[in-house]
């Protein structure tokens, strides 16, 4: 897993930023609460949870539900 966030690819996965910003938010939020394993790059150097879930994110590990507009 690289140290920055893939912001440009997970953008392609939702339909604008504030939706990056609101899922990666409770993406990240779960993965506190859970207990999620902490990612560790090549350097040692721990990653935050907000990265994990930009990146599960830009990798398409995580499902975007939307609310319907009915």
């Amino acid at each position: 897993m690289s140290r920055r966030p893939l912001i440009e690819e997970a953008l392609k996965k939702v339909n604008n930023r504030y939706e990056l910003v609101h899922a990666a938010v409770k993406l990240a939020k779960e993965l506190y609460e859970t207990g999620a394993e902490s990612y560790v790059t090549e350097e040692g150097i721990p990653l935050k949870k907000t990265v994990i879930a930009i990146n599960e994110i830009a990798k398409g590990r995580a499902i975007i539900l939307r609310k319907s507009t009915d």
